[in-house]
């Protein structure tokens, strides 16, 4: 909420870095022995002037966004954000050799500008692990929604969701 609002984070809890100008493996505290996932608050760097295309070219590679950008709905409130799926290719396009980096880049569904807010995204970069079925059920992505205001517990048994979804949209 505190990046929404534009305020400074306390103790740089995610890190702002530019995602799109390091390559995956360059950037702070990414190992791929040690943490599984990292998340890095970024901006977007238009392409173009007049469009919304992403320059995603690094030193090495690149960030190619692969499948549909899906709607990320909460409860009561509609759609919230969209998260987009890329993944890295070494080279240059359009003959880059595809890796096993992965980022969800996840970004508020916003109608009107405020104040440079749309150019910030939410980063989760993380190397695809290889393996088995088995292993890959494991390894389901978890979705942490730092938007969300925390609930207090009450004494009641009801059990809920945390209302906050994930859709396929074909209109991004």
């Amino acid at each position: 909420s505190a990046r929404v609002d534009s305020s400074p984070l306390p103790a740089s809890i995610i890190p702002e870095v530019d995602v799109c100008k390091s390559d995956p493996w360059d950037l702070p505290g990414v190992d791929s022995d040690q943490q599984e996932e990292r998340f890095f608050f970024s901006t977007r760097e238009i392409k173009y002037p007049n469009g919304n295309r992403s320059n995603r070219a690094t030193q090495s590679g690149y960030w190619k966004a692969t499948g549909l950008d899906k709607q990320i709905m909460a409860n009561q409130v509609g759609l919230v954000g969209i998260k987009k799926t890329l993944v890295f290719y070494k080279g240059k396009p359009p003959t880059g050799s595809r890796t096993d980096w992965i980022m969800h880049e996840y970004r508020l569904a916003t109608t009107q500008p405020t104040q440079g807010l749309e150019k910030w995204v939410l980063c989760r970069i993380f190397l695809k692990k290889r393996g088995n079925y088995k292993d890959e059920k494991k390894n389901v992505p978890v979705f942490y929604d730092f938007l969300a205001t925390p609930k207090v517990k009450t004494s009641s048994s009801s059990s809920g969701s945390s209302g906050i979804t994930e859709e396929s949209s074909t209109n991004c």
